[in-house]
């Protein structure tokens, strides 16, 4: 199957549960929504559950791949900082699935694949990796955290701070806006909250 078609399916599921519980997604339907047949869209997944697999893994990649860009739109270490911890709420506000990998927090509207790999008989790759293990919350924190200390002390990067206190800050930054997922600030923003908790640390 081409790459296209296989994201049309993953749209069609992800719009299905806008609509309705996971328990209630059908596969014929997101099959029709799609434009191909079932057994096309079993041939892709090879079952429900691995379609919710391959659904979690693409929200995950979609989540960090705007990490990663909230990461360069500035120049200043603390901005950058600031623009990842806003993109990690605002992802999370606007996908359950963003929210529910980030907090652990899975709702019965869901699908809640296990973590763990699981055996894939599948030949397509991109399945072969839903299968395998996904990330767990402190996974997210790590791989977050990873990215903004690589791109911080990157090459052009003048004065880079030293690379375990910057990670101690880094992960910081990433759990200051996982806990404004659970209880948003009431006046500014969650950039504004890391700037003012940034001004405390050490400079990155």
């Amino acid at each position: 199957m081409m790459p296209a078609a296989r994201e049309s399916l993953l749209d069609a599921a992800y719009a299905a549960l806008a609509c309705r519980p996971w328990s209630a997604v059908r596969m014929v339907d997101v099959a029709a929504a799609a434009g191909v047949s079932r057994q096309t869209l079993y041939n892709e997944f090879g079952s429900k559950e691995g379609l919710a697999r391959a659904l979690v893994r693409r929200e995950a990649d979609g989540y960090l791949a705007g990490v990663d860009r909230a990461l360069t739109v500035h120049d200043d270490p603390r901005d950058r900082l600031a623009a990842a911890a806003e993109w990690t709420a605002a992802a999370a506000r606007r996908n359950a699935l963003v929210r529910a990998m980030l907090t652990g927090c899975w709702s019965e509207r869901l699908p809640s694949p296990a973590l763990s790999p699981v055996r894939s008989g599948s030949a397509v790759p991109a399945q072969r990796r839903a299968d395998g293990p996904l990330p767990s919350p402190g996974d997210l924190v790590a791989l977050v955290r990873d990215r903004a200390v690589a791109v911080l002390t990157g090459p052009g990067v003048p004065g880079a701070a030293d690379t375990a206190e910057l990670a101690r800050v880094c992960e910081l930054v990433v759990r200051l806006a996982l806990s404004c997922i659970a209880a948003p600030p009431v006046e500014g923003g969650v950039a504004d909250l890391v700037r003012s908790a940034l001004r405390r640390q050490p400079a990155p």
